[in-house]
């Protein structure tokens, strides 16, 4: 016996067909005698249609309300699994983020998780052998007592989240994939699943453009050492031994894998966008002035390079932003012109960052040259670069961006078996 967290995201809940297809997931880990919780997302597409319903009542709508109006799609997937569980004869109940309850920061629409109590989730295993099925996504701010949201992807973080306060074996994330790939196996054909990866792999690859997981959620997992495991939803249910190991990846603790490769994955971003500022004054005091507006207009920056100045005088400026806040930027810069003292802004939209990552790079040298003699030898020209111990990044033009990803994926032996 163990206890498991099964988390199921929108695709795998798009209908009542399907949210059958997960109860019988379920009842499979409850006949093989887990405790287990599930939590949902809203069916896919519903959130989108919510968001945009905010938005239509007014552009400049109270974030209270709107996370009271999104909250509600994954309330709906909750109470329809719990029905559809005991139309097969598992003992069930949906739950809220707030009866759990799930206590959260204030930011509406981007809370963050401070504490959730698992008692009532573990009691209820031990005295009624029974299925809590946790609407993802939403918590409650206890100052304020309102409805909160985690943002986008925040499903999984609740999953995580859950899984380390009720002390589980295991979290599973059920998608409409079968596991974490060494890149996009729509842009790489040769592609390949990996069997584990380490938390500070998965938590680079997240957070540099692959969609698989939200990066809170495999923060939560390194903070608490819980093993996650991505799997795909449209397995049969029957054809699966749960007492064996299905399809999927295991993301774990580095100390886990007997064997870790120098580089791990590449992953991708479109959304991105830069911007140039030149012939800055070259004196201390002219990146606050830049970089401090952006902060305070919560602009995240990513990339940044400097040009060193050949007269001692003027200096250029470039970094990187979400493509969405691309114009934001471009107005805090612009207002702020005065305080910097910049001769011109230049700006590209037509961008993509490309990342390697592997924890195998701490002990290998010249990984990033190897990356960087490939690129050239397609006239793949470099925008911009930033490394870290575990990854490194270019910023190169968008319309290169398929083939700098197969081209680096080839180099690393990441196409072999």
């Amino acid at each position: 016996m163990g206890r498991l967290v099964m988390k199921f995201g929108g695709t795998s809940v798009a209908n009542i067909d399907r949210i059958r297809n997960v109860a019988r997931h379920v009842k499979r880990e409850v006949d093989a005698g887990h405790d287990v919780a599930v939590v949902v997302s809203a069916m896919a597409g519903k959130t989108n249609e919510l968001v945009e319903w905010c938005r239509e009542a007014s552009p400049m709508h109270d974030a209270r309300e709107y996370d009271a109006v999104v909250a509600s799609g994954e309330q709906v997937t909750s109470g329809l699994l719990a029905i559809a569980l005991q139309a097969i004869g598992v003992q069930a109940r949906s739950w809220q983020g707030w009866q759990i309850p799930i206590r959260t920061s204030e930011a509406h629409a981007s809370a963050r998780i401070l504490e959730i109590d698992g008692t009532e989730l573990i009691n209820r295993f031990k005295e009624r052998q029974e299925v809590a099925v946790v609407a993802g996504f939403q918590g409650i701010n206890p100052q304020t007592q309102r409805i909160t949201t985690l943002g986008r992807g925040g499903s999984d973080t609740s999953a995580v989240a859950i899984a380390a306060a009720i002390h589980a074996d295991r979290c599973d994330i059920y998608t409409d994939v079968d596991g974490v790939y060494t890149t996009d196996p729509r842009v790489v054909p040769k592609a390949r699943r990996l069997d584990k990866i380490a938390f500070e792999d998965m938590l680079e690859l997240a957070s540099q453009g692959a969609k698989v997981l939200q990066v809170r959620s495999v923060e939560l997992g390194m903070v608490h050492n819980m093993p996650i495991f991505v799997r795909s939803s449209f397995d049969k249910p029957e054809d699966i031994d749960p007492h064996g190991t299905p399809p999927g990846t295991l993301i774990c603790s580095e100390e886990e894998i007997m064997e870790s490769h120098v580089v791990t994955g590449i992953a991708f971003s479109k959304d991105e966008a830069q911007i140039s500022v030149r012939q800055i004054q070259d004196k201390p005091g002219v990146a606050a002035a830049i970089f401090g507006p952006l902060a305070d207009a919560n602009i995240n920056v990513d990339m940044i390079v400097q040009n060193v100045s050949e007269d001692g005088a003027t200096t250029d400026l470039t970094f990187t932003v979400p493509a969405s806040d691309y114009a934001r930027a471009r107005d805090t810069i612009t207002s702020a012109k005065g305080k910097i003292g910049y001769q011109r802004l230049d700006s590209a939209t037509d961008v993509s960052k490309v990342s390697v990552i592997g924890s195998g790079m701490r002990s290998h040298a010249g990984v990033a040259a190897q990356a960087f003699s490939a690129l050239a030898a397609r006239n793949i020209n470099i925008r911009a670069i930033t490394t870290s111990e575990i990854k490194f990044s270019v910023l190169i033009d968008a319309a290169y961006t398929e083939l700098a990803v197969r081209t680096l994926h080839t180099l690393y032996g990441l196409d072999q078996v």
